[in-house]
């Protein structure tokens, strides 16, 4: 009815200016348009309380012309005058008048005075065109007129019945079997069209009425006596009281294509129900495995032995090979699930899914996230542990041998310190008593560096939290007291020597000097040995090479030792060769110390024995580290490969989705073939874990050939494969709005290239300023006062369109879209809200409005609907679906059972509440 031409209506409207040329009309033709046009007008009158009862006077103050104006047409006219003046009166049918030609009807010789006199001519007239515009002028029959147009839908209607023969608006319808054909036609249970005479027109006429009346809502409109009893009916009134009979089958076509809309939305509805239910549960059964994943991880309980920290590290690896691996599977199909779901509800114009709170995609990254630092944490805290458990091996190892070996040392020193053979000795004796003392003080200091590196060691155990501290701390504390007490008896030995050295002052010299000599040759074979048998760890090459290179300038000592061991032997033998020569009572030992030549002869010879076992342990520590250093650079290349190849495959999938060629079903088939060639690449990922492990089991903690870890590779890897998999996604989602919206592949590749163009940094978004500037390039002003497609005007021109159109899009506007292609508020537009943005642009799509006027047709123009009549015109499981769900309607008019139809049609695209 908006899309009326005047020019239309020209053909049937010109008969209309005889109402200017002959105002007289036939009495019985003006009875049967008076009671034809009133009972026409109540019909539509009643729809707003109201009717008339003599339409030449009911008319002439102009309310009830313009209310029966409003509800024929839908649209509100200007305000009526309230007064009662004639003045006030002429002013209201004048504005209906108006409305009437702002429809492009031309009304010739009527005006506003006669309808207000009350001119039953003028009236009938007006009504008449009234009529015309808005009951037959819409009727067209293979693009026929309107008169002709209702003719022929007569004709064809009524053609089965040999005894009917429709060829005008009169005489052809005096018998009364048009009309009670037209009725059998549609509706046959309402006549027994068998049992009519064509000799008998009253009764057909009757029956045709009453039935009408009675089962169509169509009032009676002519009595059949006017009709029999007239030589020719009125063609005006005929064509009304048929056009309500076109107009009332005409409803049952819409209500069945009424009926196809909604059952089409509520198919969509349930579709997207359980897809967001599906969503949820495997968005719950990801959270929860993280949830229980997380504590394992974060679970810092330290061992106490290296097999122990073996095994876990063991199980975490089994964590990462077996049970990680599909919850990433998941993790990616949930995403790909998420953007196909907001791409149906966009396609159906339904509004985005909000999922549970917590269950957003971001929260899963989120929890995502948390696990991997979790889980990077565990890692390093493992390594970590093992190292400090290696060290702590170490050092307690080296404990026990240092103290073993001071132990054995001071192994009956304080009770030599406390003799008192100085008491009885000789003046000689005394002399080697205080000499012997001195040398024992002498060694008593070479041995103060290894009571230190003794405590130094026990407090680095202790620093290190080694589980047996307590032991090792009593051991250490044990060694100190008794260290300190060396020193006070060695103090107060030596004060009682020196008062007697005043008495005795007789030493022998080469004693004296065999005992300087080879006390600290002896601390330096101890320490030799010590060394010799010092257990070490080392990490790489370079470290070894240092053991060995200290180890050759050790030996290259050792002739230079072997003459002092000579020398020292040499004053032994000296003494000897003194002894015998003047047969000095010695009492058989020296004096000054204990150190026999046969001890020092034992150690050196002990000490020879140790150099070959350090050799072979060098060595083959040694081989030990050649074969890390081969792991390592086995691993090094490997992952300079890999690495960089999973970075060029990133930026090719990256490329790929921006710069596709070819329709969008010739680009998902070369996204898939190049995601089987990444799958295929799979098994070197996991060699190159393989040898990770080999690796770890050797405990190498740093490779200086590569600076890729297999973390590196890991986290690469899982990003590429969620790549590919969400860009096959989005062209599929893609192929969706294609298909649904109806949209060419000229223009999808027109919006693939503005979209490419101003995403500048090929991130795959466009920020609000990047999506500004893409809609003005395909033809949009978003601009602070017009905004909408230019086409090919310019920009003056063309925002008087708009205005004139009624669009006004400012600010307001541009954030109404921003609304739309970014429900989430993130900040960017992904290509696949763009795509919907421009499709949703381009095609139509079912409306709240829409489906409310379907229901209302389905309702028979009520404001609420039954469940009888849900279930008459919708399949049983979608009328269960809407009985199930409509809210019970509490208007004015209501009757029980009636239920709420415009609620849930606004509910079903996220207007309201469902």
């Amino acid at each position: 009815m908006d899309h009326y031409d005047p020019q239309q209506t020209n053909d049937y409207m010109q008969p209309e200016e005889d109402w200017d040329r002959d105002l007289l009309l036939d009495p019985a033709w003006e009875k049967q348009q008076r009671k034809t046009f009133t009972a026409w007008c109540n019909s539509h009158l009643r729809k707003a309380g109201t009717q008339i009862e003599n339409i030449e006077e009911d008319f002439r103050d102009g309310l009830k012309l313009m209310l029966l104006l409003e509800v024929i047409s839908g649209e509100r006219l200007a305000k009526p005058e309230r007064g009662k003046m004639r003045v006030h009166k002429i002013s209201n049918v004048n504005k209906a008048l108006d409305f009437i030609a702002s429809k492009g009807v031309k009304l010739v010789s009527i005006g506003a005075e006669e309808i207000v006199d009350g001119n039953v001519k003028m009236t009938l007239g007006m009504i008449w065109t009234i009529i015309l515009r808005f009951a037959i002028q819409d009727i067209s029959v293979e693009e026929t007129s309107a008169k002709e147009g209702l003719l022929l839908w007569c004709q064809r209607k009524t053609a089965p019945y040999k005894n009917v023969n429709i060829q005008n608006f009169h005489i052809s319808w005096k018998d009364g079997l048009g009309f009670c054909a037209l009725i059998h036609r549609h509706r046959p249970e309402l006549i027994d069209y068998g049992k009519l005479r064509k000799d008998d027109p009253l009764t057909n006429l009757n029956t045709a009425f009453d039935v009408a009346e009675k089962y169509l809502d169509i009032p009676k409109m002519l009595d059949a006596e006017d009709i029999v009893g007239t030589a020719r009916p009125d063609e005006k009134a005929i064509m009304t009281y048929v056009s309500s009979f076109y107009h009332a089958f005409s409803g049952a076509q819409k209500a069945e294509t009424a009926a196809n809309r909604i059952c089409k939305v509520l198919a969509v509805n349930q579709e997207n129900e359980q897809l967001m239910e599906d969503y949820e549960k495997l968005a719950s059964d990801l959270l929860e495995w993280i949830r229980r994943t997380i504590p394992w991880l974060e679970n810092r309980a330290p061992e106490n032995t290296m097999q122990a920290m073996q095994q876990k590290l063991e199980d975490f690896r089994d964590y990462r090979r077996l049970h990680k691996p599909p919850k990433v599977q998941e993790k990616c199909q949930l995403e790909i699930n998420f953007n196909t779901l907001q791409t149906k509800l966009r396609l159906s114009n339904r509004p985005a899914f909000m999922p549970s709170e917590g269950k957003m995609v971001s929260d899963i990254n989120n929890a995502w996230g948390g696990l991997e630092q979790a889980e990077k944490g565990y890692e390093e805290w493992l390594l970590n542990e093992i190292r400090r458990l290696e060290r702590l091996d170490h050092l307690a190892e080296k404990f026990r041998q240092k103290a073993s070996i001071h132990e054995a040392w001071t192994d009956g020193k304080e009770a030599m310190l406390q003799q008192k053979d100085y008491e009885t000795a000789t003046l000689s004796e005394i002399k080697a008593l205080l000499k012997k003392h001195e040398a024992f003080e002498s060694d008593l200091a070479a041995h103060q560096d290894r009571v230190e590196q003794i405590a130094a060691i026990a407090q680095e155990l202790n620093e290190l939290d080694y589980y047996d501290s307590p032991s090792v701390n009593a051991r250490c504390q044990k060694i100190c007291d008794q260290w300190d007490n060396l020193g006070a008896l060695t103090q107060k030995r030596r004060e009682a020597l020196e008062r007697t050295e005043k008495l005795l002052e007789t030493i022998d010299q080469l004693y004296l000097e065999y005992a300087k000599r080879a006390a600290p040759f002896n601390n330096w074979m101890e320490g030799a040995m010590e060394d010799l048998q010092d257990t070490f760890i080392v990490h790489t090459i370079e470290e070894i090479q240092g053991l060995t290179t200290a180890h050759e300038q050790f030996k290259a000592t050792l002739p230079d030792a072997d003459k002092e061991r000579q020398a020292i032997l040499g004053i032994h033998n000296e003494v000897s060769k003194i002894v015998q020569t003047y047969h000095v009572n010695m009492a058989g030992t020296n004096p000054y110390t204990t150190i026999t030549p046969h001890e020092i002869n034992g150690k050196w010879e002990h000490v020879r024995q140790l150099v070959p076992r350090r050799d072979q342990a060098l060595m083959e520590e040694h081989a030990r580290q050649q074969q890390n250093e081969r792991l390592r650079k086995q691993f090094g290349a490997q992952a300079n490969v890999i690495g960089p190849w999973i970075q060029t495959k990133m930026e090719e999938i990256g490329r790929i989705s921006i710069e596709m060629h070819g329709t969008l079903e010739d680009q998902l088939n070369h996204l898939r073939q190049y995601e089987k060639s990444i799958v295929n690449y799979k098994p070197k990922i996991d060699q190159l874990e393989g040898d990770h492990q080999q690796i770890q089991e050797a405990l190498i903690f740093d490779n200086k050939h590569t600076n890729y870890t297999m973390e590196h590779i890991r986290v690469g890897w899982e990003q590429l494969l969620t790549t590919i998999a969400r860009t096959i996604n989005e062209v599929e989602n893609q192929i969706l709005t294609r298909d649904a919206k109806g949209i060419s592949q000229e223009q999808m590749n027109e919006f693939r290239a503005s979209f490419n163009h101003f995403d500048r940094d090929h991130s795959g978004t466009l920020g609000p300023e990047e999506f500004k500037a893409c809609l003005i390039s395909l033809g949009y002003d978003i601009g602070n006062d017009a905004q909408k497609k230019t086409g090919m005007m310019d920009c003056e021109d063309f925002r008087a369109c708009l205005i004139s159109m009624g669009y006004n899009m400012g600010e307001a506007e541009f954030a109404r879209i921003m609304s739309i292609v970014d429900p989430n508020r993130l900040g960017v537009v992904t290509f696949q809200a763009f795509i919907d943005f421009m499709s949703r642009e381009t095609a139509d799509t079912d409306t709240a409005d829409q489906v409310m006027a379907s229901f209302k047709i389905l309702a028979g123009d009520k404001n609420y609907i039954t469940v009888d009549e849900l279930r008459r015109e919708l399949p049983p499981d979608q009328a269960e679906y809407c009985i199930a769900r409509m809210a019970p309607y509490n208007g004015r008019d209501a009757v029980p059972g009636a239920l709420d139809y415009m609620s849930f049609s606004t509910a079903l695209y996220g207007e309201s509440d469902l």
